[in-house]
């Protein structure tokens, strides 16, 4: 198990003050409530987040969308972005020197 999955599973979602919604699957072909629960927690596209106040309310319209939607703690979509961000960041430029380097040991 990855270190983030491992930290995904110790964090209840119960705990935190806010959450992070991902919209994960597509809304075509889903039931009228559904796209409207989507509406209401303003999720109209695919892999756009929201984030919202840890309430009853939230939970319970995330309990009727939950095979659409992905649902992160603060410090879960922090760790995220930030692993994003590490992976985009700029390295420094590989040289390659094609120029035959002369050998030390030989004396001419």
């Amino acid at each position: 198990m990855s270190a983030y999955n491992a930290f995904k599973a110790c964090a209840p979602v119960a705990w935190s003050p806010n959450l992070y919604i991902t919209l994960v699957r597509g809304i075509p072909g889903t039931r009228r409530l559904h796209r409207r629960t989507l509406e209401a927690l303003r999720l109209r596209k695919c892999n756009r987040t929201v984030m919202r106040w840890n309430t009853p309310t939230v939970r319970g319209m995330l309990q009727q969308v939950k095979r659409l939607v992905v649902i992160e703690t603060e410090e879960m979509y922090n760790a995220r972005k930030e692993k994003l961000a590490n992976h985009k960041a700029l390295r420094p430029p590989l040289v390659v020197n094609h120029h035959a380097a002369p050998a030390a040991d030989s004396v001419q």
